[in-house]
């Protein structure tokens, strides 16, 4: 899986300790979105696609 979430982020200005925050998870979480090693819930891409004020499937490609 690609993401994109650290290009979003960095255009919101985000740091990976503010984006776990608002999604309610570690910032480890993040580490591995970003990464491509953890494949996250529904609800997790929907929150964190939320927060980044953007659509999943912008950020993810499965």
């Amino acid at each position: 899986m690609k993401t994109k979430i650290r290009e979003y982020r960095s255009i919101r200005n985000l740091t990976q300790s503010k984006l776990a925050e608002s999604v309610g998870v570690r910032r480890e979480t993040i580490i591995y979105l970003e990464k491509g090693k953890y494949m996250p819930s529904l609800k997790l891409a929907h929150d964190v696609a939320k927060t980044l004020k953007t659509k999943v499937d912008k950020l993810f490609t499965f």
